[in-house]
């Protein structure tokens, strides 16, 4: 992946449709933005402390931005944040996104999803939004969101989040859910491969791929093409131990001339030891590239690498699963400001300790510079 310096950020955000009328508009909609981000990166979980960051900041913030009317009530970032255009807010982050992201050929992008737990509203009959990212797993950057319609799944979502991605040349990781033949076309036809965890939502060709790869070991592969890959990892007590194997003989797969591109079939066992436990797990997946286990087992793994470095930063950083902003469009647009802080963070490696409270304080001089706000 290939980085330059963020885009301005009035650049890719002036063109959202802001939502209250003409007399009502005291503060610039842009004023209002770049404080719920640089209160988020500072550890802001509500709409009173991005106020609270507002005023304890007003001097500072004034070298940056106009504030005609000072800063903007906690109130006012609720109404604003509710009544926000959320499409129009995800097409202005994709936009700030390409401005200076450039993916580099092979480079791993995991899709996956996220409830948001406390967005749910009990008096609107409303369930807890669940939101799917695109995440670049070499550089730790979000490239994209989209929330899940309320009556609906992931499998709607996805392929609405992967047609507004630049994908060219990438490697596309989707778990179980995403493993749709639609999906892989969509893909392809982005111009990338994919990799598809394969579970019993694909019986007929769950069942035969399952079926080949027992077939194999019971040989110990003798006579049959395929590739290996093996490696262990020691540490904390814990040694786990990755088995890979690929195949690419498919042609005789149930259904496989309906999947796009699909060449390669692979399966991981990993076994994980501690304690004096054992612990075993056998995976399947599907996937377009050729028949190279050391490259499916390591895209793979950092598919699941986003589970520690996004989901896991979002909880512990960002306190995204006690966060209670529930009203109308304000949990979904609060999820994208939340994607903008980590992507800026993520870029800013001159200081130690990525989301050490303070370090997140000293790290906004960086963050000012990359949104071109000075």
């Amino acid at each position: 992946m290939k980085l330059k310096p963020a885009g301005k950020l009035s650049d890719h955000f002036s063109e959202i449709e802001d939502p209250r009328i003409e007399r009502s508009k005291r503060h610039k909609l842009i004023d209002l933005l770049t404080i719920a981000i640089l209160a988020v990166i500072c550890g802001a979980d509500s709409w009173v402390g991005m106020e609270s960051f507002g005023q304890a900041k007003q001097t500072w913030l004034k070298r940056i931005l106009e504030l005609p009317n000072g800063i903007p009530s906690h109130d006012t970032f609720a109404r604003v944040f509710a009544r926000l255009n959320p499409e129009q807010f995800q097409t202005c982050f994709l936009n700030w996104i390409q401005s200076f992201v450039r993916l580099s050929a092979g480079e791993v992008v995991a899709i996956d999803g996220k409830t948001l737990r406390q967005s749910y509203d009990t008096a609107d009959d409303k369930a807890a939004i669940h939101m799917v990212s695109a995440w670049a797993t070499a550089n730790r950057l979000v490239l994209g969101q989209r929330k899940v319609d309320a009556k609906s799944n992931e499998i709607t979502a996805i392929p609405q989040l992967i047609k507004v991605l630049e994908l060219e040349g990438c490697i596309v990781t989707i778990d179980a859910m995403g493993c749709q033949k639609q999906i892989a076309k969509q893909i392809v036809e982005r111009k990338a491969d994919y990799i598809l965890a394969l579970k019993d939502n694909q019986g007929n060709l769950f069942a035969d791929v399952q079926q080949i790869f027992a077939h194999a070991q019971s040989r110990n592969f003798a006579g049959i093409e395929h590739t290996f890959d093996q490696t262990i990892d020691k540490g904390h007590g814990r040694v786990e131990i990755r088995r890979c194997w690929t195949m690419a003989q498919v042609e005789f797969l149930v259904d496989a001339e309906k999947w796009k591109k699909f060449t390669t079939i692979g399966m991981i066992q990993a076994e994980r030891r501690f304690s004096g436990k054992v612990e075993r797990e056998t995976r399947y997946y599907i996937s377009s590239l050729s028949s190279d286990a050391a490259r499916l087992s390591q895209a793979v793994r950092s598919h699941w690498l986003v589970e520690n470095a996004l989901h896991w930063v979002l909880d512990l950083a960002f306190v995204e699963d006690t966060c209670r902003v529930r009203k109308d469009f304000a949990p979904e647009n609060f999820a994208a400001v939340r994607h903008i802080a980590l992507n800026l963070l993520s870029q800013d490696t001159s200081l130690a300790g990525l989301f050490h409270c303070q370090c997140r304080k000293a790290r906004l001089s960086g963050v000012v510079t990359r949104l071109q706000l000075l």
